[in-house]
């Protein structure tokens, strides 16, 4: 089953659930990362959390702020202090449904505005979704562990040109590193899509409170634009749908080919985040 069944509608309640599982996860693996013994630190931040995992990670950056007020002068100041002590830019993840006046105080710091990136939400309501055929795609289950990972570093490693561009640019060991302490934390599942008997793509799918987080989809450069991302989501939306999941979420880059293909599947935009960085 594929068509919309309507447009989800996201107010301040519904964002502030989706805000709170992204801080859960981003925050969850930098702890694992600190528990193998890399340094970091994770530090409750307003409602959010200010996370560090290392100079370049895609981790490094405040989330899930502007649900419980607007944080003080004092509060940024200090989080700021933090990231300038191991060396490292003060990233911003800003939802357009938080407190619309911790933009205004940021773009006062001297923050810069870099980019934005577009959360989108279906409805699950215990659906199912048929994947093309010409792609299966199976759970790991721990014995593919290494191939999973050499597929979706290969394929975040050489981002499609579709769409619009990302300020971040990573190095492979950054990905490589990020991926696997996001799969090892929280309550995550791996899946590979094959095509023709050989791994195509990869992806990932964390469940919290109700709310299934569609992650780390990638498709090698060669076998894209042959169905691996449609069956991987429709893979996913199943299995969520099945384990209880009331909803979806997935966060593209806007006008990417990502997004289209989630649109194409019934997904609706639900608001926009702004990444917003200062220098230190």
């Amino acid at each position: 089953m594929s068509e919309n069944v309507g447009t989800l509608f996201c107010g301040v309640g519904l964002a502030r659930r989706i805000e709170g599982v992204e801080t859960g996860a981003i925050a969850g693996a930098v702890e694992v990362g600190m528990r193998r013994g890399t340094g970091g630190f994770v530090r409750a931040f307003g409602d959010g959390a200010a996370c560090f995992a290392g100079v370049g990670s895609p981790l490094t950056k405040v989330v899930g702020v502007g649900f419980g007020g607007a944080p003080s002068v004092g509060e940024w100041e200090e989080v700021e202090r933090a990231y300038a002590e191991v060396g490292a830019p003060v990233q911003v993840e800003l939802a357009q449904l938080g407190d619309s006046r911790i933009a205004a105080e940021l773009t006062g710091r001297g923050y810069r505005l870099m980019s934005f990136e577009n959360v989108l939400g279906i409805e699950l309501d215990g659906r199912t979704w048929v994947g093309p055929e010409q792609v299966q795609v199976r759970r790991d289950e721990g014995d593919e562990v290494d191939v999973w990972l050499d597929v979706v570093v290969d394929g975040f490693a050489h981002p499609d040109e579709d769409g619009g561009s990302s300020h971040e640019e990573f190095p492979r060991a950054a990905i490589a590193e990020v991926m696997r302490d996001m799969a090892s934390a929280n309550d995550t599942r791996r899946y590979l899509a094959y095509r023709d008997g050989a791994p195509a793509g990869g992806a990932s799918m964390r469940t919290d409170g109700g709310i299934a987080a569609l992650v780390g989809a990638a498709t090698l450069p060669a076998l894209r634009r042959h169905g691996v991302q449609t069956a991987l989501l429709s893979a996913r939306l199943t299995e969520a749908a099945a384990a209880g999941c009331d909803l979806a979420v997935i966060t593209t880059q806007p006008g990417s080919k990502s997004q289209q293909n989630a649109q194409g599947r019934g997904f609706s935009l639900l608001y926009t985040r702004a990444l917003l960085v200062k220098e230190v």
